[in-house]
Protein backbone atom coordinates (compact mmCIF):
# COMPACT_ATOMS: atom_id res chain seq x y z
CA UNK A 1 0.00 0.00 0.00
CA UNK A 2 1.84 3.44 -1.00
CA UNK A 3 1.66 6.39 1.30
CA UNK A 4 -0.85 8.47 -1.08
CA UNK A 5 -3.82 5.59 -0.58
CA UNK A 6 -2.72 5.23 3.30
CA UNK A 7 -3.39 8.81 3.58
CA UNK A 8 -6.60 8.90 1.76
CA UNK A 9 -7.89 6.07 3.57
CA UNK A 10 -6.97 7.40 7.04
CA UNK A 11 -8.11 10.76 6.38
CA UNK A 12 -11.34 9.68 5.17
CA UNK A 13 -11.57 7.46 8.47
CA UNK A 14 -10.66 10.78 10.52
CA UNK A 15 -13.64 12.34 8.48
CA UNK A 16 -16.26 9.82 9.00
CA UNK A 17 -15.28 9.13 12.80
CA UNK A 18 -15.93 12.69 13.48
CA UNK A 19 -19.35 12.94 13.29
CA UNK A 20 -19.70 10.66 16.29
CA UNK A 21 -16.97 12.29 17.77
CA UNK A 22 -17.61 16.42 17.30
CA UNK A 23 -14.88 18.84 18.21
CA UNK A 24 -13.66 19.41 14.83
CA UNK A 25 -10.34 18.01 15.67
CA UNK A 26 -10.48 14.73 14.01
CA UNK A 27 -11.86 16.67 10.87
CA UNK A 28 -9.11 18.76 10.37
CA UNK A 29 -7.09 15.89 11.03
CA UNK A 30 -8.49 13.87 8.07
CA UNK A 31 -8.57 16.78 6.37
CA UNK A 32 -4.97 17.65 6.47
CA UNK A 33 -4.59 13.75 5.28
CA UNK A 34 -6.45 14.48 2.19
CA UNK A 35 -4.60 17.34 1.63
CA UNK A 36 -1.41 15.82 2.19
CA UNK A 37 -1.83 12.38 0.24
CA UNK A 38 -2.91 15.24 -3.13
CA UNK A 39 0.55 16.25 -2.16
CA UNK A 40 2.19 12.94 -2.00
CA UNK A 41 0.08 11.87 -5.68
CA UNK A 42 1.93 15.33 -7.26
CA UNK A 43 5.75 14.16 -6.03
CA UNK A 44 4.82 10.77 -6.76
CA UNK A 45 3.32 10.41 -9.61
CA UNK A 46 3.68 14.09 -11.44
CA UNK A 47 0.69 16.51 -12.86
CA UNK A 48 -1.13 13.60 -13.86
CA UNK A 49 -1.77 11.40 -11.01
CA UNK A 50 -1.83 14.50 -8.36
CA UNK A 51 -4.54 16.10 -10.38
CA UNK A 52 -6.50 12.19 -10.44
CA UNK A 53 -5.96 12.55 -6.54
CA UNK A 54 -7.23 15.86 -6.00
CA UNK A 55 -10.54 14.75 -8.27
CA UNK A 56 -10.29 11.55 -6.14
CA UNK A 57 -10.39 13.23 -2.63
CA UNK A 58 -13.44 15.31 -3.66
CA UNK A 59 -15.32 12.57 -5.27
CA UNK A 60 -14.71 10.62 -1.97
CA UNK A 61 -15.17 13.31 0.35
CA UNK A 62 -18.48 13.97 -1.72
CA UNK A 63 -19.50 10.35 -0.78
CA UNK A 64 -18.84 10.53 2.47
CA UNK A 65 -20.64 13.44 3.25
CA UNK A 66 -23.46 12.49 1.20
CA UNK A 67 -23.48 9.07 3.32
CA UNK A 68 -23.24 11.15 6.51
CA UNK A 69 -26.16 13.44 6.14
CA UNK A 70 -28.66 11.56 3.48
CA UNK A 71 -28.15 7.39 4.39
CA UNK A 72 -27.06 7.83 8.31
CA UNK A 73 -29.53 9.91 9.90
CA UNK A 74 -32.10 6.85 8.20
CA UNK A 75 -29.76 4.46 10.41
CA UNK A 76 -30.90 3.54 13.93
CA UNK A 77 -27.66 4.84 14.44
CA UNK A 78 -28.46 8.08 13.05
CA UNK A 79 -31.58 8.73 14.72
CA UNK A 80 -29.95 8.74 17.87
CA UNK A 81 -27.13 11.13 16.99
CA UNK A 82 -28.90 13.74 14.95
CA UNK A 83 -31.87 16.02 16.39
CA UNK A 84 -35.09 15.88 14.40
CA UNK A 85 -37.31 18.14 16.84
CA UNK A 86 -36.75 21.92 17.46
CA UNK A 87 -37.48 24.17 20.07
CA UNK A 88 -39.58 26.91 19.76
CA UNK A 89 -39.54 27.95 23.52
CA UNK A 90 -37.80 31.09 24.47
CA UNK A 91 -35.88 31.85 26.76
CA UNK A 92 -37.06 34.70 28.68
CA UNK A 93 -41.11 34.97 28.64
CA UNK A 94 -42.91 38.07 27.40
CA UNK A 95 -42.50 41.22 29.77
CA UNK A 96 -46.78 41.37 30.03
CA UNK A 97 -49.32 41.02 28.00
CA UNK A 98 -49.57 44.46 25.86
CA UNK A 99 -53.52 44.82 26.34
CA UNK A 100 -52.90 43.90 30.16
CA UNK A 101 -50.69 47.05 30.57
CA UNK A 102 -50.77 49.04 27.51
CA UNK A 103 -52.75 52.69 28.24
CA UNK A 104 -52.86 51.97 32.32
CA UNK A 105 -50.61 54.43 34.68
CA UNK A 106 -47.34 53.44 36.94
CA UNK A 107 -45.71 54.74 39.31
CA UNK A 108 -41.89 55.16 38.70
CA UNK A 109 -39.62 53.51 40.94
CA UNK A 110 -36.57 54.36 39.69
CA UNK A 111 -35.61 57.37 37.79
CA UNK A 112 -35.68 56.39 34.31
CA UNK A 113 -32.82 57.99 32.87
CA UNK A 114 -33.97 56.82 29.82
CA UNK A 115 -34.31 53.20 31.43
CA UNK A 116 -35.33 52.15 34.86
CA UNK A 117 -38.19 49.96 36.91
CA UNK A 118 -42.02 51.18 37.18
CA UNK A 119 -44.43 49.38 39.01
CA UNK A 120 -48.30 48.55 37.75
CA UNK A 121 -50.64 47.08 40.36
CA UNK A 122 -47.83 46.57 42.96
CA UNK A 123 -45.65 44.55 40.27
CA UNK A 124 -42.75 45.59 38.86
CA UNK A 125 -41.58 46.01 35.27
CA UNK A 126 -38.28 47.43 33.73
CA UNK A 127 -39.50 50.18 31.75
CA UNK A 128 -37.91 52.27 28.99
CA UNK A 129 -38.72 56.01 28.75
CA UNK A 130 -39.87 57.92 25.20
CA UNK A 131 -39.74 61.17 27.09
CA UNK A 132 -35.97 60.94 28.21
CA UNK A 133 -35.63 61.36 31.94
CA UNK A 134 -38.51 60.87 35.13
CA UNK A 135 -37.57 61.11 38.26
CA UNK A 136 -38.34 58.62 41.07
CA UNK A 137 -42.62 58.82 41.91
CA UNK A 138 -43.42 60.13 38.76
CA UNK A 139 -46.90 58.49 37.12
CA UNK A 140 -46.08 57.99 33.68
CA UNK A 141 -48.13 56.37 30.91
CA UNK A 142 -47.17 52.98 29.54
CA UNK A 143 -47.70 53.20 25.80
CA UNK A 144 -45.84 50.07 24.17
CA UNK A 145 -44.06 46.69 25.53
CA UNK A 146 -41.15 45.81 23.68
CA UNK A 147 -39.44 42.25 24.03
CA UNK A 148 -38.13 42.52 27.51
CA UNK A 149 -39.44 46.17 28.86
CA UNK A 150 -42.86 48.52 28.99
CA UNK A 151 -42.12 51.78 26.44
CA UNK A 152 -43.40 54.53 28.71
CA UNK A 153 -43.61 58.22 28.65
CA UNK A 154 -45.36 61.15 31.12
CA UNK A 155 -48.40 60.95 31.88
CA UNK A 156 -51.20 64.10 31.12
CA UNK A 157 -51.40 64.19 34.86
CA UNK A 158 -47.40 65.02 35.48
CA UNK A 159 -47.19 67.11 32.24
CA UNK A 160 -46.12 71.03 32.79
CA UNK A 161 -49.58 73.12 32.26
CA UNK A 162 -49.45 75.71 30.05
CA UNK A 163 -49.56 78.75 32.69
CA UNK A 164 -46.63 77.17 34.34
CA UNK A 165 -44.14 77.63 31.42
Amino acid sequence: MNTVTLLFLTGLLFLGVEVFVPGAILGLMGGAMLVGGCVMAFIEFGPAGGFIAVAAALLLTGLLLWFEFKILPRTAIGRRLFLHAQNHGRSQPDVAEPAAVVGREAEVLTALAPTGYVAIDGRRYEAFSRTGFVERGARVAVVGVDTFRLIVQLSETNQPSSHQL
